[in-house]
């Protein structure tokens, strides 16, 4: 169920938009910043306030890998494994992050602080190997920073 906060949000953003539903992703990214996530009653809710069905939204939510479907940790750690960051060293990266953490793609650690996920490309292969954590992009990652960059993220 939404919250009045998150429908002025959310009707507020409609102001933006011609057709209520083009403002589906924006809608779903209001929902995600208070709870970390969408839940399928979030998702309902949402839907309804736009004039969409659930599985729509749904559709939309699935298919956007910034919008997540269930709960993650309070940091979202994406490994982008294109082909540039491949080639630059993504394989070392992946091990360097997933022993550190001690779970692999799509686990939370245990303290619910990191979830860690792979992504198709960050947009920045001339910095590759590359890596984001929320909205911090990081690159030229080397195995013997990553300690340091996850420390900061308390």
């Amino acid at each position: 169920m939404l919250t009045d906060l998150e429908r002025r949000e959310i009707e507020h953003e409609l102001t933006h938009y011609p057709d209520r539903r083009a403002a589906c992703v924006e809608a779903l990214k209001i929902v995600q910043r208070r709870h970390g996530w969408v839940s399928d009653e979030n998702l309902k809710g949402v839907a309804e306030l736009l004039g969409m069905t659930a599985d729509e939204l749904d559709g939309v939510a699935t298919f956007y890998n910034l919008i997540f479907r269930k709960p993650v940790g309070r940091h979202v750690v994406f490994i982008c494994n294109s082909i540039s960051c491949w080639t630059m060293g993504y394989d070392v990266i992946r091990h360097a992050i997933t022993q550190r953490l001690g779970v692999t793609f799509g686990q939370t650690t245990p303290d619910k602080r990191f979830t860690v996920l792979p992504i198709v490309c960050l947009g920045a292969c001339d910095h590759a190997p590359v890596i984001m954590i929320d909205e911090d992009l990081h690159g030229k990652v080397e195995p013997d920073k990553v300690d340091a960059i996850l420390d900061r993220y308390r």
